[in-house]
């Protein structure tokens, strides 16, 4: 199965940390630090958001990443098809067995049932943006002090 990468998690965490700035920028290395990562990770993925128009870029002294639309416009589903490749479901690398009746009959059911799954998946993540995220996080942050 092919499967998620980390890239969507990487790429909604610097969307709601941009989107936390208000209208500024941070550098990939701000980003990473929050992510206690590798800033070359960061700008891989920061990349393919900027190709997906998600967010810009500006180089040299004061420069980083910053929101491309308001955090209110872009959706969890807008990151995770601008950073994965290809389906979240996959059968089996190997074609089975055609002369078993599962393996010769499996195969295009479980396509449709993948299908079904990730049009679910997709659904639930376009529910979701980033200012809805950043919200959660943020009430989340406040519960946590004031206990």
């Amino acid at each position: 199965m092919a499967g998620l990468s980390g890239r969507s998690a990487v790429a909604v965490h610097a969307l709601a940390m941009l989107a936390n700035r208000r209208g500024g920028s941070l550098t990939s290395a701000e980003i990473a630090e929050s992510l206690d990562s590798n800033p070359v990770l960061v700008r891989r993925v920061l990349g393919r958001l900027r190709d997906a128009r998600l967010v810009w870029s500006t180089e040299g002294r004061g420069g980083g990443w910053s929101l491309a639309r308001a955090p209110r416009d872009i959706t969890l589903y807008d990151a995770y098809a601008a950073v994965e490749d290809g389906q979240v479901f996959s059968r089996h690398a190997h074609p089975p067995n055609g002369t078993c009746a599962i393996g010769r009959n499996i195969g295009d059911l479980l396509d449709a049932e993948f299908r079904s799954a990730e049009r679910a998946l997709e659904a639930q993540l376009r529910g979701t943006t980033i200012a809805g995220l950043l919200r959660q996080v943020l009430d989340a942050d406040s519960a946590s002090k004031a206990r």
